[in-house]
């Protein structure tokens, strides 16, 4: 697939249909600039009315060409574009770009071309990028196959927007900002190459550092999500994205449905890909060269070196005013400070070393400043005054920055006086900018940037108990609901449905008379709540349908008789299925748990302040399941209640830990039955203790089948595969669980790693030894597992868990193609633990509808080449050192006759 999309962004032959002669043409502009640049390559004009066009010998149609084009830039008019497409794939064309415009914004008409379009670079195996889009630009190669007015100049960023009248501006002003790029890509109606493809694809450009996206839409979100994730980790993703869904803000039936709009779900899913996400198009540079130039911080304590007070000040209340914190310095640091620097500076931060500094005072002061352990990173101020050099302290700025492990931001505030300087930073690679917020907004994004990656590199913890759900039960419950053609749960149906995930409900009891109201009520206990039960009522409130603090019997009587006369009067042809008893909860927290699901990213978890003021507090936060017990607690961590929720001056907070394993175990109720549309969980209320669901209120969309070996579709995030569990005996009897990695195994893979002899890490990493850090560890537990499989043979010894060996494929962007990798702890080595690993990986490689796999090994790893030579490898030498082995999945036999993949 990488094949494919190099036919197209780095071809050797390029076809130019519809090229012309005519000046003003788009025709004319695209085989100018194809011509013009600095491409090595052919170039043919293609166009049955002439004989040559701009001094190049043209062709009448794609099949008369004298070579085959590995890609064809198409600009004739939309109704002659299926009929192209059809004529370069009998003529061999690996690629198309699709410049003209008029498919699907143009109605069925231009639908119906599309989806003809479509279906033949299907069957000839062209990829597309477009249609309607201003074309590409590939500066290492010298391809400006695009008909903007401007060459892109060289860089490192690859740049993919939607829009193409942004591209021509961006292009403008980059030029006079001199930002280059490796790639600069509009990609149009996005029928086949989208963003997950290019993600993909830049990802592994040796000519790109990050990938810079103008978004406006999102049609694959689960291969974006994939995409992102799997490259986030080593190349900074920064998304400016436009457009805020109306139809996401407009309040639904639920609270939940009312907080969770559609964009905010996409910073969830952006936090979450470790995807930087910016407001502006200035941000979104600033915020690239400064990654590419600068260390990530590794927090948000930032210090203010300035020859000015007022900028200092401005730029301290952007910090602490947007989660930033002003660094407090050491008293060591003070001390060098005030040895430094004249006995006037401000003795604090923001280190004001006066208007009179020098180039000399800059550095003392940023050098001691990046010293200090409680400093993530520094920002220089510099306003020209009559005493200022600001070459000179630009120049002693880079010298401070260059011995630093932390960011180095500056701010050279003026424009003659201090252009010199400025120069001076541009080349010392130290961003720089014109205003103080400006320096301070790209810090906190790179903060931010680095936070993200930790839901991408720490280990959460295990689960702190494990729970069971009854799957069946709550099936049960949907069914009879969806059966009945009802698209909503009683308020019963649904604590029930929750209580099939050990979320707690409480005790409650259905009434359909006022004497039974009495008597359940005696049983459970005064004070007690009443509520309607009834799928006509949505908001029992609004019709009289509850009623709190009922005392003793004859009080529950009279609120039974009272809720079913109101509600009816309100609601006359109500289907009342009776009363609701259940104990009265006294916990001091009112918090909402929800779920929605998005047209974009599926199913999203809210968590917040809850209560019947939750729309106006507005105090939630997003997550997308599934959920771990780290990545709960972050979610709780961002609401502005969470001070409480710890525990504030005399009153305790909540069970932070039973909080979080409830946001897990909502998690997987979601994960199981994507029918689940809204949930609505206020409140949840919450103590020191435990929490207790006190109302639910759940909405379904209609059965959604699940495809053979792919029940997760409905998610962005593939779950946890637990059908790939299974237990197998070795040679000796000892009983082995072979099942996914999980990000909690990072301690026990780390362990084996460590006990394993030189040789065996040899064979493993390929002559080298690594240092076994976290940063080592976390890249083998943290998976996609839709790109990636990892399966760890685990025992128990001595009452703990021991991991003894792991294999695993890791798959191109595409599924195609799948690297494998094997490591067995040396003594369980001969045991036909690794025959069992690769059979097994084999097996699910299949599964996954992989075609081949690949593996490199050293050549004196014998048993290895002996395991691969007979299960029907192909082995090859690749130097003195080295094997290269390969295998056909799709001609080889299995060596299992059934997958059985189903969870223990």
């Amino acid at each position: 697939m990488k094949r494919q999309l190099d036919s197209i962004f780095n071809p050797g032959v390029i076809a130019c249909i519809g090229a012309s002669g005519r000046e003003g043409s788009v025709g004319f502009a695209l085989l100018h600039n194809l011509l013009d640049g600095d491409f090595k390559g052919r170039v043919y004009p293609v166009n049955p009315k002439h004989e040559s066009i701009q001094g190049v010998t043209a062709y009448k149609k794609i099949g008369d060409l004298p070579e085959k084009a590995d890609l064809a830039v198409i600009a004739t008019p939309a109704h002659t574009v299926p009929g192209v497409v059809e004529e370069c794939g009998k003529a061999g064309v690996g690629g198309l770009l699709i410049i003209s415009a008029g498919f699907s914004e143009a109605g069925e008409a231009g639908r119906q071309m599309l989806e003809q379009i479509t279906a033949t670079c299907q069957q000839y195996g062209m990829r597309l990028v477009g249609p309607n889009c201003l074309g590409f630009i590939n500066t290492a190669a010298g391809i400006n196959a695009s008909f903007a007015t401007k060459m892109a100049v060289r860089g490192n960023i690859a740049f993919i927007s939607q829009s193409g009248a942004l591209c021509t501006s961006i292009l403008d002003w980059a030029q006079d900002q001199n930002v280059g790029f490796s790639h600069f890509v509009s990609i149009g109606s996005m029928v086949d190459v989208g963003f997950a493809e290019l993600i993909d694809y830049f990802g592994v450009d040796n000519e790109t550092s990050s990938i810079l996206i103008y978004m406006e839409a999102l049609k694959d979100a689960r291969k974006f999500m994939s995409a992102a994730r799997a490259f986030a980790r080593t190349k900074p993703i920064i998304i400016l994205k436009a457009g805020k869904s109306q139809e996401g803000s407009q309040a639904t039936l639920s609270h939940t449905g009312s907080i969770a709009g559609n964009d905010a779900v996409f910073d969830a899913a952006f936090q979450r890909a470790g995807i930087i996400r910016v407001d502006t198009i200035a941000q979104l540079f600033n915020c690239a060269q400064a990654l590419a130039t600068q260390p990530r911080p590794q927090g948000n304590r930032l210090a203010i070196v300035t020859n000015a007070g007022g900028p200092g000040v401005l730029a301290t209340d952007y910090l602490v005013t947007r989660d930033g914190q002003l660094a407090h310095l050491s008293e060591k640091i003070i001390h060098q400070l005030n040895e430094d620097l004249p006995s006037g500076w401000s003795h604090g931060n923001p280190v004001d070393v006066l208007g009179d500094a020098n180039a000399a005072t800059y550095h003392q002061a940023l050098a001691a400043c990046l010293a200090d352990e409680n400093v993530d990173g520094v920002l220089a101020i510099l306003t020209a005054q009559a005493v200022t050099d600001p070459a000179g302290a630009a120049r002693e700025v880079v010298k401070a920055a260059a011995n630093s492990h932390k960011p180095v931001l500056a701010v050279w505030m003026g424009e003659s006086d201090v252009a010199e300087g400025r120069d001076v930073l541009e080349a010392g690679k130290i961003p720089h900018y014109r205003y103080p917020e400006s320096a301070v907004d790209v810090f906190l994004r790179m903060c931010q940037y680095s936070r993200n990656l930790e839901l991408l590199y720490e280990t959460p913890e295990e689960v702190p108990q494990r729970f069971t759900p009854r799957k069946d039960s709550a099936w049960r419950i949907i069914r009879k609901a969806l059966s009945a053609g009802r698209k909503h749960l009683t308020e019963n149906e649904a604590k029930d449905l929750l209580a099939c995930y050990a979320i707690p409900v409480g005790i409650s009891r259905l009434a359909t008379s006022a004497e039974e109201a009495a008597r359940f009520a005696g049983e459970i206990g005064f004070p007690v709540a009443m509520k309607i039960v009834s799928p006509d009522v949505l908001h029992k409130t609004d019709v009289g349908g509850v009623k709190l603090n009922i005392s003793d019997h004859a009080a529950a009587s009279t609120a039974y008789q009272a809720i079913l006369e109101s509600v009816l009067s309100h609601v006359p042809a109500a289907d009342v299925h009776g009363v609701l008893i259940e104990a009265m909860a006294k916990k001091p927290f009112e918090l909402l748990i929800g779920a929605k699901k998005d047209a974009v990213f599926g199913p999203v978890i809210a968590f917040g302040s809850g209560g019947v003021a939750v729309e106006i507090l507005r105090d939630t936060q997003l997550g997308l399941p599934p959920l771990n017990m780290h990545l709960s607690r972050r979610i709780i961590e961002g609401t502005r209640i969470y001070p409480l929720l710890q525990g504030y001056r005399n009153m305790p907070g909540v069970n932070l830990e039973d909080l979080a394993f409830t946001l897990t175990k909502f998690s997987y109720l979601l994960i199981d039955f994507p029918e689940i549309r809204e949930v609505d969980i206020n409140p949840y209320a919450a103590d020191h203790e435990s929490g207790i669901a006190l109302d639910a209120r759940i909405l379904l969309d209609s059965f959604q089948p699940r495809r053979k070996g792919h029940p997760h579709d409905h998610l962005v995030i593939s779950p946890y595969p637990g059908r790939y569990i299974k237990r197998i005996t070795l040679k000796n009897g000892v009983e082995v669980m072979l099942r996914p990695i999980r990000p909690e195994d990072e301690p026990m893979e780390t362990r084996m790693l460590e006990n394993l002899s030189t040789e065996t890490l040899s064979f493993r990493f390929f002559g080298k030894v690594p240092y076994v850090s976290h940063s080592f560890t976390a890249r083998f537990t943290h998976i996609d597992y839709d790109r990636e499989m990892a399966i760890v043979a685990e025992v128990l010894e001595n009452g703990e868990k021991q991991m003894i060996g792991v294999v695993r494929i890791m798959a191109d962007a595409w599924g195609e193609n799948a690297e494998y990798a094997i490591v067995v702890a040396d003594e369980w080595q001969g045991l036909d633990l690794g025959n069992n690993l690769t059979d097994y990986i084999l097996e699910i490689a299949r599964d996954k509808g992989i075609a081949r796999i690949h593996a490199t090994m050293l050549a004196t790893n014998k048993r290895m080449i002996h395991m691969f030579e007979k299960r029907g490898f192909r082995i090859f030498r690749e130097d003195p050192e080295a094997c290269h082995a390969e295998l056909d999945l799709e001609a080889s036999m299995p060596f299992a006759a059934e997958l059985p993949f189903q969870p223990i």
